[in-house]
Order: structure tokens, then sequence, then C-alpha cells
């Protein structure tokens, strides 16, 4: 176990790919991750499927696949409610799908509904143990303290952490951190998760930390994930500025474990599908779709998956028979199911040769909030959202392919073998805190 007298805070940058990260940190580009490298440990980890920031970072916060957490993706389909939920594909998704019903559900329902309960979040898990958690910007917070909303007439809590900071929504504690949202291009969430930081650190206000860093994703959906460079400055400094408030690196060290990573990875577009046209005519089918993922909702999913053979918008289609479940390619077929030390398979293992790919295929179908099919597009292709929106010239992710599922692991001041997988990233921690993981996390 590392020293537990060590408070630990885990830095995630959204979207940040391995290439950038190592060329970065080892290079000196970036300041604080270059320091941190120094003296850490680093490895390339993998996310889970769909590779979207919803279902990701659900899986840190919960140590779990979608099977256990059930976000199962930006996008889908509410089979209780019979209504399509959207937590934020485009403004114009948002907007496409009813604005009130989709902030509600992206800030509030999210977490309160569609979240597992027995899904036990870290900030619950530290928080019951009589320890301190705090969250900056982090959309999977769910704890056990309320908080009021900061907007004029606005009632609802939203129950978190005790250090509680949501994008100037929902404050614990007044900071004097400026406005999160004006300036987003330029930078200005990091930087008001850098001043909410500084607040904390100087005070050591937690013995948990989640500090999210989403900008750096948003260049890279304008820009591409090659030219980030300059987001990628401005998530430094924001880590830079929790080093400061301790009083240097040093007396930074002597503080604080720290695990640097990122949610899932980004690759370039240039091209756009559509899985829509390939059901017109059906009764009784709904598409939800976004970034480089989605998911159809049915009766008969073998058929269904048949209709995409040949799509230029389809690479893998996934979806259970029985107590199999079937990865689909250009009419082959892998089929494939958990057995004792393994995996048992029958046909192509081409099919899903990416990272990890069984292990998140299975777990991504058996999320009772999925489609019937999920697929997982080609590498440059880009499923357009409600809104006909896309990030085409930019930069995207969801899908299975190893540029989107890839992501750099750092640990600095923690015992044992950098982890291999984001879901393995709640455990650590909370081994590291003298903290009993849940049942459910991943062992």
């Amino acid at each position: 176990m590392g020293d537990s007298r060590r408070k630990l805070i885990l830095i995630v940058i959204d979207g940040l790919t391995p290439d950038v990260f190592e060329a970065a940190a080892y290079d000196g580009a970036a300041p604080a991750l270059s320091f941190l490298a120094v003296h850490g440990r680093y490895g390339r980890g993998v996310s889970t499927f769909p590779s979207l920031t919803p279902v990701c970072l659900s899986s840190i916060a919960t140590g779990a696949h979608p099977d256990v957490h059930h976000i199962p993706h930006l996008v889908w389909y509410h089979r209780g409610e019979r209504r399509v939920v959207e937590y934020g594909s485009s403004f114009a998704a948002i907007r496409a799908a009813g604005a009130r019903r989709s902030i509600l559900d992206a800030i509030f329902n999210m977490n309160e509904q569609h979240l597992a309960r027995d899904a036990v979040t870290i900030f619950e898990a530290v928080e019951d143990a009589g320890l301190t958690a705090a969250a900056v910007n982090v959309t999977c917070y769910r704890g056990r303290t309320p908080h009021r909303p900061l907007l004029p007439g606005a009632t609802r809590p939203a129950y978190g952490p005790k250090r509680f900071f949501f994008y100037n929504l929902f404050e614990s504690d007044v900071t004097g951190a400026p406005v999160a949202f004006l300036g987003r291009s330029a930078g200005s969430i990091d930087a008001y998760a850098g001043a909410v930081g500084r607040w904390l650190v100087t005070r050591d206000g937690f013995d948990f930390l989640f500090f999210y860093l989403p900008d750096y994703d948003f260049a890279s959906h304008a820009l591409g994930p090659g030219g980030t460079q300059e987001a990628l400055a401005r998530s430094d400094a924001a880590i830079g500025a929790l080093i400061e408030a301790a009083g240097g690196p040093d007396e930074f060290l002597e503080r604080y474990a720290v695990i640097v990573c990122s949610d899932h990875g980004q690759t370039q577009v240039d091209r756009v599908g559509t899985l829509q046209a390939s059901f017109a005519g059906l009764d009784n089918v709904t598409v939800t779709a976004s970034n480089r993922a989605g998911m159809v909702y049915g009766d008969d999913p073998a058929a269904l998956a048949r209709r995409l053979d040949g799509s230029p918008a389809a690479e893998v289609v996934l979806y259970r028979e029985g107590a199999e479940a079937v990865a689909r390619r250009d009419g082959e077929e892998l089929r494939f199911a958990p057995s004792p030390g393994g995996w048992s398979t029958t046909g192509d293992t081409s099919i899903l040769d990416q990272p990890d790919a069984l292990e998140r295929c299975w777990a991504a179908l058996a999320n009772p909030s999925a489609g019937e099919l999920i697929v997982s597009t080609p590498p440059g292709v880009e499923l357009t959202d409600l809104a006909g929106r896309s990030h085409l010239g930019g930069g995207s992710h969801g899908s299975l392919e190893a540029g989107d599922s890839e992501v750099p692991i750092l640990t600095v001041g923690l015992d044992g073998a950098v982890p291999g997988r984001i879901v393995d990233l709640a455990p650590l921690a909370l081994e590291h805190l003298g903290v009993g993981r849940p049942a459910h996390a991943a062992a």
C-alpha cells in the first residue's frame, strides 16, 4: 500500500491521447506534467466502451464497466420513459431532444436515476469511511451531501461529496473562482478548476480530490488530436496551480499521491455517416448515435444487425443472442462468452482485435440501458447526432478502436504496477486511502 498519510488527487484530462501526453510530459512542453512524470510511473491503459465521456467518467468513478453503472452513451433511449436521453452531444442535439429535459438529465438525472443505485461511487465509498471527498466539474459526482444550486430561483439539490464544485452551478464553498463558461475555447473551465483546486489545496481541504479538466477534449474535437498544444498548456497550468498552492513541488509530493489519466482517446474525423437509413420503413426501431458509436433499439437484433452489413457507418455491430454475444462485421461473425479463466469464442477472432475488446463489449451489451445493437464505427467515421451535427475535420471518439480507447495513466506516490484500465483507478485510490472497495469494483 502507498503512504496512507498522503492524500490523493485524481487528475483526469478529458480526451488526452497517450502520444500527446508522452510528447508533452517528456519534452518539457507541459511543466507540471513533466514534473509529475519524472517522479512517477507511467503506462498506457484502456478505457471502457463506448468510449464516451459520460460512460468513461462513470467507469472511473465507480471502478466498473457499464454493465454495473448502467450509463450507456451520450445519447440513448429510455425504455421505461419511452424517450431519448441526451446528455450533450452538441448544443443543437440538446435543443433537438428538448433543452430543459436534456439539462435535467445531464445535471441531475444521470446521477440520481440513470446511474445504478448499487454502483457505489468513489465519493460515497470515501465519505462512508469518514474521510472527505472533493469533486471539481465531474459529471459523475454522486455523493451523500445535498448542495443547493446557485442559480436564482433554482431549488433542486444535487447530491455530491462534501466539497463539491460543478461549473459555478453548485459550489460547496466560496472560493472566488472565475465564471467557468465565459471563454470555453480559451480554457475558461480549466481555469475555473485551477482556481478551485488552488483554494482546496491551500486549505488542505480533502482526503480525495477528483480534479476533472474537460477543455482539452473541447479543443481536440474542434482542431483534431494534433492541434491541441495550447489547450494542453492550459490544462497543465491548472495542474500547476495545485502544485504552487501546496508551497512548491517538494511540498506537493510530501502531501499528495497523484494519478493522472484521461478518460478516452481521440482520432481524426474525415467522414460522417448515419445509421438511420439502414432501418428506414421499420416500425418500433429507435436509433441513437453521436461521435463514433451508436445504438439501435428494436426487436430481432440478429435481423437488425444484418441490415448494417456493408454500411460505411458500421465497422463492428454487437448484440446478444441467448447466452452468447455476437460481433458482426461485413457478414462475418464472432460469438463469445465468459468462461472459466477467460473467454470461449467461435468464429473470426480478428473481428474483436481491439484493446480488451471482449471484456468491454460484453459489459456494454450487459448494460440494461443499452440498445439491442451497439455499433462501433470505422476509422475516420463519425455518426451525426440528433441535430445532424458532427466534428468533421476535427477529432472524435467512442469506438472500440485503439486510438479512441487507449489512455495515458501516470501514478505518483503509489505502490505497485501502473493500472492497465480506467476501471482499476477507483480501487487503486481506495486501497491507498485505506478504504475497502465496493463488491462490484474491478478486481
